[in-house]
C-alpha cells in the first residue's frame, strides 16, 4: 500500500514538472511530510533532482536530509553547491550537521563553515573536535541550562526564551559557577512548584550522565537501562558540554547493528545496501572470500590425508556434505546468540560460564536427537550397522565442537577487548569444515576394519 501510495506522488510529480508553474509545486509540496519529501527526492530520476531542490526552502532541505543516509547527504550537499549548502546547514541541528560535515573533505567543508552563521558554525566546530563514534562525536550542544542559584520563575523564562534553539527540553540541567553539572530539573516539577522556589531545593542531584569519550554503544546502554529521554555530557572536569537524545541513540543502534551484520555476513565494517554497485560490493566482500578460500584449502588437505579410508569406504562420501553443512550451521548459531547477548549488554565472567554451560547442553541434546537420526537412516541406507554407528557418532561429536567454537569463539574476543562481530559466520563456518571434516574421517580411519 505504502509503495502504491508513493508511485502516486512520484507520477503527480513528475506531471507538475511538465504542466504546472513552481509556485504551484511549491504548494503542493509544501502538503508533504518530510520522509515523502525525501523518498521522492531519492527516487526521481538525476535529471529532475535539482530543480527538486531548487523549488524547497533550506528548512525544508534540512527535514529532508534527516531522512537520508550519509551517502545521499554528501551526493545532495555537491547537488546544490556551497551557497545553499550554507543555508541548509544554518537551518539543521548542530549534532546532524556536524556529522554531515564530518563526511566531506576537508576543504569542502572549512569552505561550508566559512560561509556559515558565525554562531552556527562555532558551535559546530565545538562539536567536530571529538571522534565520531563517542559520545562527544554524537551529542548536541543546543540545550538549556540554568544555574543553581535560579529560582522556578527565572528558570521558566529562561526555557522560554531559549526552548526554540534546543534539541530537548524534557530536562533543564543545573550547573554551578563554574559550569560543573550539579542537578537535573525536569519540566513536570518546573510546572509544580511556585516560582519562588530555589532550584537547588528541588533539583534531582544525583544525575546520571556520561563521559565525553565514552563509547556510542555504551551510551546507548546507559539510556536504555535508565529509559531516559537524553543524558547529559560532562567533560574530564565533570563540566556540562552536551546532551545525548533518544533520537540520535537509536541512529547509533541501527547503525552498530548494521554493521553487525555486515561483519556477520563476512562484508567487514562496511554495510551493503541497494545503493552500492558491484564493484564497490565486491571489493567489500573479497578480502573476506579470499582469506577463507585459503583457509578453505585445509579442507582439500584433510581429504589427502584420509584418501586410502576414502578409497576403501567409498560410501563416506555421501554424507561428508551433511556432516559439515550440520557443524558449520550449528555453530553460527550458537555465534549469532553469543553476538545477541555481547550486544545487548556487557557480561559478566559467571553469566560467560553460564552460556558456555547452556550451549554445551543444547549441543549435546542436539548431537544426541540427530546423531541417532542421521545413524539410522545410514545403516538402513547402506545397509551397513557399523557405518551407521560411525556417520552418528561423528555428527554427534562434530555438533558439540561447533556449537562450543561458536560459544567460544566470540566470548574469547571479547575478553581481548576485541569486536566479537569480527567472529563472522563465514570464518566459524569455515573453521568448523575443517574440525568435522577431521573428526569424521579420523573416526571413520580409527574403525575402518568395522566398514570395509
Amino acid at each position: 500500500m505504502e509503495e502504491k501510495e508513493q508511485r502516486t506522488l512520484d507520477e503527480e510529480l513528475l506531471l507538475l514538472f511538465e504542466t504546472a508553474k513552481d509556485e504551484q509545486i511549491k504548494e503542493w509540496l509544501a502538503e508533504l511530510q518530510p520522509y515523502d519529501k525525501a523518498q521522492l527526492y531519492l527516487d526521481l530520476p538525476d535529471m529532475y533532482r535539482r530543480r527538486y531542490l531548487l523549488l524547497l526552502s533550506g528548512t525544508d532541505i534540512a527535514e529532508l536530509m534527516q531522512e537520508l543516509d550519509s551517502e545521499d547527504q554528501t551526493a545532495l550537499i555537491e547537488i546544490v553547491g556551497t551557497e545553499k549548502s550554507t543555508e541548509i546547514l544554518n537551518e539543521m541541528s548542530t549534532d546532524d550537521a556536524a556529522d554531515l560535515l564530518g563526511q566531506l573533505e576537508e576543504e569542502h567543508s572549512e569552505e561550508i563553515l566559512v560561509s556559515m552563521d558565525e554562531n552556527e558554525a562555532a558551535k559546530i566546530k565545538a562539536l567536530l573536535i571529538y571522534p565520531p563514534d563517542t559520545a562527544g562525536g554524537i551529542m548536541t550542544n543546543e540545550y538549556v541550562w540554568i544555574r543553581r542559584h535560579y529560582t522556578v520563575g527565572e528558570a521558566t523564562e529562561k526555557l522560554r526564551a531559549f526552548a526554540h534553539i534546543a534539541e530537548s527540553i524534557y530536562y533543564l540541567y543545573v550547573i554551578n559557577e563554574d559550569r560543573k553539572l550539579v542537578g537535573v530539573l525536569s519540566i513536570r516539577d518546573l510546572l509544580l512548584h511556585p516560582a519562588e522556589t530555589p532550584v537547588q531545593d528541588i533539583m534531582f542531584e544525583r544525575v546520571i550522565s556520561v563521559p565525553v569519550d565514552m563509547d556510542q554503544e555504551e551510551v546507548a546502554r546507559v539510556i536504555e537501562r535508565y529509559n531516559f529521554v537524553s543524558v547529559p555530557v560532562v567533560d574530564q572536569d565533570e563540566r556540562l558540554v552536551g546532551i545525548i537524545t533518544h533520537d540520535d541513540v537509536m541512529d547509533v543502534l541501527i547503525a552498530e547493528h548494521e554493521e553487525d551484520i555486515s561483519r556477520l555476513s563476512g562484508f567487514g565494517k562496511e554495510s551493503i545496501t541497494l545503493q552500492t554497485t558491484a564493484f564497490q560490493s565486491a571489493v567489500r566482500r573479497l578480502p573476506w572470500l579470499v582469506g577463507l578460500l585459503f583457509i578453505g584449502l585445509g579442507s582439500g588437505s584433510i581429504l589427502s590425508l584420509f584418501s586410502d579410508t576414502i578409497e576403501k569406504v567409498v560410501a563416506l562420501t555421501f554424507f561428508m556434505p551433511m556432516i559439515a553443512g550440520m557443524t558449520g550451521n550449528t555453530g553460527t548459531q550458537s555465534l549469532a546468540v553469543v553476538i545477541r547477548g555481547l550486544a545487548s549488554r556487557e557480561l559478566s565472567w559467571n553469566e560467560m560460564l553460564h552460556l558456555i554451560r547452556r550451549e554445551f547442553g543444547v549441543a549435546l541434546l542436539m548431537g544426541i536427537v540427530c546423531g541417532i537420526l542421521i545413524g539410522l537412516v545410514a545403516m538402513l541406507w547402506m545397509h551397513n550397522i557399523p557405518l551407521g554407528i560411525v556417520v552418528g557418532g561423528s555428527l554427534f561429536l562434530t555438533l558439540i565442537i561447533g556449537t562450543l567454537a561458536g560459544t567460544l569463539i566470540p566470548l574469547v574476543l571479547h575478553a581481548l577487548k576485541v569486536d566479537p562481530a569480527v567472529a563472522s559466520g563465514p570464518l566459524i563456518t569455515t573453521i568448523n569444515d575443517i574440525f568435522s571434516l577431521t573428526v569424521y574421517f579420523g573416526t571413520a580411519t580409527l574403525f575402518i576394519r568395522y566398514l570395509v
